[in-house]
Parts: C-alpha cells; sequence; structure tokens
C-alpha cells in the first residue's frame, strides 16, 4: 500500500540529496531553489520506505509547475517505483488544482519521465527548448 505526505523540513538532507548525487548526470538543486526551501512537494513511500519525491511551484497565476521528479536509486521494484511515480504526478496535480490552478506544466528531459507524464495524461510542448537560467 502506498502512502503519500508532504515532504517535511529533514527530507532535503535525509534523502533526497543522496538519490540525486546516485543518479548519473543528476545534480541536487538548491534548497533554496525548491518551492518552500524544500518543504514544496510530496513524497510517495510504500510501507515506510521513501521511493519517489517531487515538487509543485505555485504561481500568482492559474498554471503550477510539477518539477524536481526523484527516486530512490536503492529502491528496486519496478513496478512499485513507476505505479509511485505515476501516483505522485497525479498528487502534484491535484494540490495544483486544490489551490485553483487551471494548468500544470513541467520541463522533462528524462525519457522514462516523459513516458509517465504521458500517461498521467500530459501531451507534449516543444521539443527545441534550451533550460536557461542566471544566478542573480
Amino acid at each position: 500500500m502506498f502512502t503519500v505526505r508532504a515532504l517535511n523540513e529533514n527530507d532535503y538532507d535525509k534523502y533526497l540529496v543522496e538519490w540525486w548525487s546516485k543518479w548519473p548526470g543528476w545534480e541536487a538543486p538548491p534548497k533554496d531553489f525548491l518551492p518552500e526551501n524544500g518543504r514544496g512537494g510530496l513524497m510517495v513511500e510504500k510501507e515506510g520506505i521513501p521511493i519517489v519525491a517531487g515538487f509543485v511551484y505555485l504561481t500568482n497565476s492559474a498554471i503550477a509547475w510539477n518539477e524536481f521528479i526523484i527516486s530512490n536509486f536503492d529502491y528496486k521494484i519496478k513496478t512499485d517505483r513507476e505505479d509511485a511515480i505515476l501516483i505522485l504526478i497525479s498528487e502534484l496535480c491535484r494540490v495544483a488544482k486544490s489551490c485553483g490552478k487551471k494548468y500544470v506544466y513541467t520541463v522533462v528531459k528524462n525519457k522514462s519521465l516523459i513516458e509517465h507524464y504521458k500517461k498521467s495524461g500530459f501531451i507534449s510542448g516543444s521539443k527545441t527548448v534550451d533550460e536557461m537560467f542566471i544566478f542573480l
């Protein structure tokens, strides 16, 4: 049985940084880069074991932004991981809708995660986008 809970102030340091470090090509975003300083998201667990987490940025418009979905590299039950990701996407969207948002946007490059979003009803937009930002 899966459970979903809000991220707490300890999850970033206790789980997420390690998860990001174990996936090739991934790096943990700074905590203050994340919504609510790393607490603005959800964790999906099974029998008390954290499997996947992600964040939802709430804006002052009708759009919310799902981002930084990351899974527990050491959790090897593939069907559980796949189900947990689908549950997470659904629950992040539920949070957005409950906050009055009409749209959810995301930027994804991982092929497996793209397929999970498509299974969740998302459609592809532009495929020629560069992710860009600046440190102020």
